[in-house]
């Protein structure tokens, strides 16, 4: 199975993850590990995210869960075309208040990002809390000019569309990631419930 965890940067995925510790049968992974390119754009991304899904496949041949933390949300991870050859998935939308955002991405990276990147993070948040809670809110700002290899159309296929959000905001990160670990334990008790 398939556990992704979606956020706009500064959320506190990488923190939050971390925080929990290793957890028997599940293999962690950042969506960056495989390196950003200069001018990394939708399509990009898009096609990164089916190389995930392969990987995750391979795990799941091997009897283990990954989990993928990055900036694709539940639409994106079920137009993959190996989405559907996955036992599971199970989509966690890691958020935080903008202004929060605002003060982690200028502590984080001091003088990277101007006001109007700033705001594209903040934009994305935004979309991305929407998205979670209704794929049909604006789906364009994922499938207009995405990659072909997208089966968009699986977004009717799916039984439910499903999206636990984790607010970080005013919370420690022992906190939040007991959060995260309930619905990564719930996650994944109800998919062998299923099997």
């Amino acid at each position: 199975m398939l556990l992704t965890i979606s956020g706009s940067s500064c959320s506190g995925k990488t923190t939050t993850v971390r925080a929990c510790g290793p957890i028997e049968g599940l293999v962690c992974h950042d969506f960056d590990e495989i390196g950003v390119p200069p001018g990394a754009d939708l399509v990009w991304r898009q096609r990164s995210l089916e190389v995930w899904l392969q990987r995750a496949l391979r795990y799941q041949s091997d009897g283990l869960d990954m989990l993928l933390t990055g900036q694709s949300p539940l639409g994106e991870v079920l137009a993959c075309p190996s989405a559907a050859a996955l036992d599971g998935i199970a989509a966690c939308l890691l958020d935080v208040d903008d202004d929060v955002r605002r003060r982690r991405l200028t502590e984080r990276d001091p003088g990277r990002w101007d006001a109007r990147q700033t705001d594209a993070f903040i934009n994305w948040a935004r979309w991305q809390r929407a998205h979670a809670a209704d794929p049909g809110h604006r789906p364009e700002v994922i499938t207009a000019g995405g990659w072909d290899g997208m089966r968009w159309d699986r977004w009717d296929e799916h039984p439910r569309w499903a999206v636990t959000v984790i607010d970080t905001t005013g919370r420690t990160i022992g906190e939040s990631a007991a959060d995260l670990r309930r619905w990564i334990d719930e996650s994944q008790s109800a998919n062998q419930d299923i099997a």
